[in-house]
């Protein structure tokens, strides 16, 4: 098995490609924390080695984030682990338990929600997936014309997701859908 490495706009998360489906298209698991990555024997496994903070798994990759420590340190004990799970075929998730957010962010006039969350899957999700993450739609007050949107992955925490929700995100969705004002992470 040969598990390639990409480097991220997120200088602490490097993003590594099994040759393989991960969690599948479309799919998507975030474990911010050691505590979050139980549900996983993989994402234990990478928690195992002190200096990562945050696993996320991608329809073909694993992102990895350091709190610090060098990569060329850390990457060798990343891929055995992320070779080790896939060579012996263990399941990716245990369970079926799902991370639930049920904070209500509003959601404003369906057409331009339906609007919005197109936008968000077709052409902002692709291109953060490239860079190791991804971005869910949360919700939208139409009062204020305020979007909500979760950073996951390499895109939570990254140095530059303010200025790519502000200058990518907010001025697309602005000029496709007159009705948003802003955007907001949560």
């Amino acid at each position: 098995m040969f598990i390639q490495t990409e480097s991220t706009p997120n200088p602490a998360t490097l993003k590594f490609l099994p040759g393989r489906d991960v969690m599948g298209e479309g799919q998507v698991a975030d474990f911010p924390t050691k505590e979050s990555g139980n549900r996983s024997s993989l994402a234990r496994a990478l928690f195992e080695t002190p200096e990562v903070s945050r696993v996320f798994f991608g329809a073909d990759f694993i992102s990895v984030t350091k709190r610090d420590g060098d990569w060329k340190h850390i990457k060798p004990a990343i891929l055995g682990t992320i070779m080790e799970h896939f060579t012996r075929g263990l399941p990716l998730l245990e369970g079926t338990a799902e991370e639930r957010d049920d904070a209500n962010y509003g959601e404003g006039d369906p057409e331009i929600v339906a609007q919005i969350r197109e936008l968000i899957d077709t052409r902002v999700r692709p291109a953060v997936a490239q860079d190791g993450g991804d971005i869910i739609f949360k919700g939208f007050d139409g009062g204020a014309g305020i979007v909500f949107l979760h950073l996951q992955g390499s895109c939570a925490g990254c140095p530059s997701s303010t200025l790519t929700l502000k200058n990518g995100i907010e001025n697309m969705l602005r000029h496709y859908v007159p009705e948003v004002n802003a955007v907001e992470a949560v």
